[in-house]
């Protein structure tokens, strides 16, 4: 029983550590949230991204990481896109890269892993949407995307049709406190509960298992933690904060770089949404460029930490 006292009073003390050094982030994290979720929504990123469709691929990728769109706001921008008769390059430039980052998540990453890391993640997301849309648009040329839309074509099938704008309404002060503190609440209680899990486990785990599997010099941590992302990763807000706890315990930085990169893409959601409308091949295209870039962009990470 002093044993199991002793575990979870070292357990709390950590968490509220972390939330002592991370709460300024936090709250910044809740107010760009609440910010963006009232003033943008995914009709007017659609046509958004159908105007400037010359653009392409550098537009969709920009937009993609500039937003909060959940796995169903992207979904959504998605279908206005195709509904725009947009070919895949940008499509698939908004599917990888959508699901990685926003400016909310650039400061909440920052206040646990620092800026350097917090930026490392936020340009790996950036190249990432730009080399899939890039390869895209070669697979494309040569016909290896044909027929992949789940519609007769890719233009208004289906009864498919742009999103219709409607202007926002006035914000009051009143809704966007509201709406801060319910960004807020639900960021406090994913990084509380997940950072007790992280914390948690590495008070139970060993930390020499977690560095000889994905510590630094290991071969093979970076790819490996870039697998694990696939099924275990939850969501931005909970997996950030276990992801540090697991730093903590010795896994390299471009290994956690991996996880996250590969979790957020290839969660259950953002898979789903992309199989409602694509068929395997881009899916699959979606899914290699964020395996191969996520473990290309953690060797370069800890090869940069290394030089400097």
């Amino acid at each position: 029983m002093t044993l199991l006292i002793e575990l979870l009073t070292k357990t709390l003390a950590q968490v509220w550590h972390t939330l002592s050094v991370n709460w300024i982030f936090l709250l910044a994290s809740a107010v760009i949230a609440a910010a963006l979720k009232l003033y943008v929504n995914q009709d007017r990123v659609a046509a958004f991204l159908q105007r400037n469709r010359k653009a392409g691929v550098v537009i969709a990728t920009g937009a993609a990481v500039g937003t909060p769109l959940c796995s169903c706001g992207t979904t959504a921008v998605i279908l206005g896109m195709m509904a725009g008769n947009m070919p895949w390059a940008p499509i698939i430039a908004f599917m990888v890269a959508s699901p990685l980052t926003s400016p909310q998540e650039l400061v909440f990453s920052a206040g646990l892993f620092g800026w350097n890391f917090a930026l490392a993640f936020f340009l790996a997301s950036i190249l990432l949407g730009l080399v899939g849309g890039a390869a895209a648009h070669l697979l494309e040329s040569r016909g290896w995307l044909a027929g992949q839309a789940r519609f007769k074509s890719i233009s208004g099938a289906s009864g498919l049709t742009a999103p219709a704008i409607q202007a926002k309404p006035h914000v009051t002060l009143n809704q966007f406190l509201n709406e801060t503190w319910l960004a807020g609440k639900r960021l406090a209680l994913f990084f509380l509960g997940f950072a007790f899990i992280g914390y948690l486990l590495n008070n139970l785990i060993p930390s020499q298992w977690i560095s000889t599997l994905f510590g630094e010099g290991q071969v093979y941590g970076v790819p490996l933690a870039a697998i694990l992302g696939i099924p275990f990763y939850f969501n931005t807000e909970a997996s950030l904060p276990l992801a540090r706890a697991l730093m903590d315990a010795g896994m390299s930085q471009g290994a956690v770089l991996a996880f996250l990169v590969t979790g957020a893409g290839t969660s259950i959601g953002a898979i789903a949404g992309a199989l409602t409308i694509a068929r395997w091949r881009v899916v699959a295209l979606v899914v290699a460029t964020l395996l191969i870039g996520a473990t290309a962009f953690g060797y370069g990470y800890n090869i940069l930490l290394g030089v400097l």
